[in-house]
């Protein structure tokens, strides 16, 4: 009878159990069940600004991988990501949080991180989906192609929108990792990245449809209506802390430590230059490991163009430098820079050395010299030192190499893409090809050829763009309208 009554009080209650929906189990009543902008915010930053990536320095002829073939290193990439695209379906999130909540501080950063992201995808495929991609209507499921020259203008007028949200009654956002809530650096950031932008279209600087000269004076001319960043605390940049999931992104990696080594045409100009950021960057080369970390001769690279054979025995041999042990013993290392002060000050500086401005490139040109090795701790008796040198000196027939070189230079490990598509734009400084390794002819790659998906899930936009922007097909050597003069 017992048993009996067992069985019925469990049937009862298996019962009132399953009157409950499926989705009540999986509510946390401790947990908010809608998301919030400053929630969304968070995860945004820490993508967005995560611009610390070994495939940009193998790619940019700063660093070598020496255990396989690296397409990257050796110019033999196909495919690239639309992964950005998931990026923007959280800032899109981030919008329509913001506006139903009531919260229209963050509506100016959703434009940058549109503009951020945007811009990214264009540079590396050309034209993309834009106007149809984030509707949020399920029935878009096949975007339109947007022209690249479309794009630009685009997110050159969001970010003067974003700059115009921004006022000294801007009350601060929560939860901001970068700035701490503060506006007004954030509008400083929205401003320099429309330097950037605009620095990028240098080609086109002459088309009426951009203003780009004067877009650009108008900035720099304004600092109260358009300020942008003053020094280094003002970096956009993703700060690393010895905690879990917080640390430096190559902290305690394998690779890092046995298989990437320093290159050797990067190493080369540090030496020739005298800079001491090399002494920052790299550990002394083995068979060099007597001399003192400060003596240049103890350096040395591997060519990033040969190939793995042949760096395998250079390194076997004792004669390259490995990457700065900090860079995978310290949890916290540095700061990812996305967007900083010195790179900031080195788009002035071409401005000025290409008559868009009235500034002094020369100034410029050192004050970013000055940033970066101030960012990599050098003293400041050492920068004048390397200031003082006529290698370091601007002069007017070799400014925008001599700019574009140290703006190469301060991206280390930081900056993302940048120094590649600075490369590309301006063909400084030379990326060696001459090597037995490298792959595609001996070309630097111009482009990322579209994603297989694409061409399975939306056949006919994305061929319809690959026929009017590249007639020799979807290919990785081909001239976007970004790169025509």
């Amino acid at each position: 009878m017992k048993k009996l009554l067992l069985i019925l009080l469990a049937g009862m209650a298996i019962t009132q159990t399953s009157c409950k929906k499926f989705s009540e189990f999986q509510t946390d009543p401790n947990k908010s069940t809608s998301s919030t902008p400053d929630l969304l915010l968070n995860t945004i930053e820490q993508s967005a600004f995560q611009s610390t990536n070994l495939n940009v320095a193998l790619a940019s002829r700063q660093m070598v991988y020496t255990d396989a073939v690296s397409l990257q290193q050796y110019y033999g990439w196909t495919r690239g990501s639309y992964d950005n695209y998931n990026n923007l379906r959280q800032v899109l999130k981030m919008e329509q949080a913001a506006s139903s909540m009531g919260k229209p501080e963050y509506l100016p950063l959703a434009k940058f991180f549109r503009a951020w992201y945007f811009l990214q995808l264009t540079q590396m495929f050309g034209d993309i989906p834009y106007n149809q991609a984030l509707k949020g209507d399920e029935s878009i499921s096949v975007p339109a192609y947007d022209k690249q020259e479309d794009i630009y203008l685009s997110i050159l007028n969001d970010l003067k929108a974003a700059n115009d949200q921004i006022t000294g009654s801007t009350p601060a956002i929560q939860n901001d990792i970068v700035y701490n809530g503060n506006m007004q650096q954030w509008k400083r950031a929205i401003n320099s990245l429309s330097l950037r932008v605009l620095l990028s279209l240098s080609l086109k600087e002459n088309d009426a449809r951009y203003e780009i000269k004067k877009r650009f004076a108008d900035i720099v001319n304004n600092p109260n209506q358009y300020p942008v960043f003053t020094s280094n605390t003002d970096n956009a940049q993703l700060k690393f802390y010895d905690l879990q999931s917080n640390r430096y992104p190559y902290f305690n990696n394998n690779d890092i430590q046995t298989a990437n080594y320093m290159e050797e045409t990067f190493v080369d100009l540090l030496k020739s230059l005298k800079d001491a950021r090399l002494f920052s960057f790299a550990d002394k080369a083995p068979k060099f490991a007597s001399l003192p970390a400060t003596d240049f001769n103890a350096y040395g690279g591997a060519r990033g163009s040969a190939p793995v054979n042949e760096n395998n025995a250079r390194t076997v041999a004792g004669e390259v430098s490995k990457i700065n042990p900090r860079f995978y013993n310290n949890p916290v290392n540095e700061p990812s820079i996305a967007l900083g002060y010195p790179e900031l000050q080195f788009i002035l500086a071409e401005g000025a050395a290409r008559g868009w401005i009235n500034g002094n490139a020369g100034d410029y040109y050192k004050k970013g010299i000055q940033a970066s090795m101030l960012f990599y701790s050098i003293d400041q008796s050492s920068i004048d030192t390397y200031l003082a040198q006529n290698a370091v000196q601007l002069s007017a027939g070799d400014a925008i190499q001599k700019i574009i070189t140290q703006k190469y230079i301060a991206s280390f490990m930081n900056s993302g893409w940048q120094p590649f598509f600075e490369q590309r734009r301006t063909g400084f400084p030379a990326f060696d090809v001459s090597g037995a390794g490298v792959l595609n002819n001996k070309r630097i790659p111009k482009r990322w050829m579209y994603p297989e998906s694409e061409l399975r899930l939306n056949k006919q936009n994305v061929t319809s763009a690959i026929a009017r922007q590249y007639p020799e097909g979807d290919n990785i050597n081909g001239t976007m309208w970004l790169l025509k003069p």
